[in-house]
């Protein structure tokens, strides 16, 4: 009997980790697409709110002055729009056409708000993307040569980090721009789009980053140097460089590797901010001027967007979360 029960167990527990970790993806995916239907939605019902009648904002945006209109002149704005439908058919017409990437008609371009986004939002993902990782640089950095190196260094990394996370992007950016575009002309003050026109709108996005980034890296490699696995390194006779880079950031990097999916949706939201101060193509420019002319669809499109590049990062970051650390698939 115990010689059965010895060759079950080893084929049972494969079986239901499997079961759980299917059921624990099947939880994630559900949940990422009831937030994703929430906050489209949301966007949607924000245009409700918009003061005045839907039709007449878009007459008075088309012919660019103020003026009220008769029915019949508002009837075929309203049947394009299908605004004479009830709100509970409109909101359902939205949600079908999102299913199949249709994220309604922009009110000033007359045009698909998909393809207005589409071709935009290349520009803010390279811009974010680059920032992150040129986040993660300047993290792992700043702590692998801080962390335990002596009271002063060590403080000094820390308050580095400290200081770092608490600067707003504008403020990032406008200091480098006014100092390395105008005082000391390197880079290009307005719309390089190019690698060298890069460099400053990155370093906006990434130094703020990488401030917070390395707060959470710096507390868990503070402890992770302390654990008896890394004296046993030691023991082995391993130098300290090896045992930070083959033991202790593996273990420290983990609880920030959870926060990059916040941090890409974080990025996008200052990636807004930034291409307004550089003057760079991208969504940020797109919305400001969505924005201003009321353009609700494109707006609610760019908040929709967000949303799920939101929501697809934190999906992968989970996956690499568990990719770093298989322990945690068992919990």
């Amino acid at each position: 009997m115990a010689n059965i029960l010895q060759l079950g167990t080893p084929d049972a527990r494969p079986v239901w980790v499997r079961a759980q970790a299917a059921r624990r993806v099947a939880v994630k995916v559900l949940t990422a697409i009831l937030v994703l239907l929430s906050a489209a939605s949301l966007a949607w019902f924000s245009q409700l709110v918009v003061p005045g009648d839907r039709a007449t904002a878009i007459l008075n945006l088309r012919n660019g002055n103020e003026r009220i209109y008769t029915a019949d002149q508002l009837a075929p704005v309203n049947s394009e729009f299908g605004f004479d439908d009830p709100l509970i058919v409109q909101w359902l017409h939205y949600l079908q056409g999102l299913a199949h990437g249709d994220l309604g008609t922009s009110y000033t371009q007359y045009k698909p708000v998909s393809e207005i986004i589409g071709n935009q939002i290349g520009p803010s993902l390279i811009l974010t993307l680059s920032a992150l990782v040129l986040a993660w640089i300047i993290a792992v950095v700043v702590s692998l040569a801080t962390v335990k190196r002596g009271r002063e260094v060590s403080g000094f990394g820390s308050a580095f980090e400290a200081f770092t996370a608490s600067l707003p992007h504008y403020w990032v950016g406008v200091i480098l721009l006014v100092i390395f575009a105008v005082q000391i002309p390197i880079f290009p003050v307005i719309g390089g789009t190019g690698l060298w026109g890069s460099v400053l709108p990155v370093l906006t996005l990434a130094i703020p980053l990488s401030g917070f980034l390395g707060q959470v890296i710096r507390d868990e490699f503070d402890k992770v140097l302390d654990q008896p696995f890394i004296t046993t390194a030691r023991a082995r006779g391993l130098g300290d460089t090896a045992v930070r880079l083959g033991h202790g950031l593996r273990h420290a990097v983990v609880p920030a590797v959870s926060l990059s999916g916040w941090a890409l949706g974080a990025l996008i939201s200052g990636a807004v901010i930034v291409e307004n101060i550089y003057g760079r193509p991208g969504i940020g420019q797109v919305l400001v001027t969505a924005v201003n002319t009321r353009d609700v669809p494109t707006v609610a499109g760019i908040v929709v967007v967000v949303a799920a590049i939101y929501i697809i990062a934190n999906l992968v970051v989970d996956l690499a979360y568990h990719l770093i650390d298989p322990r945690l698939g068992d919990s």
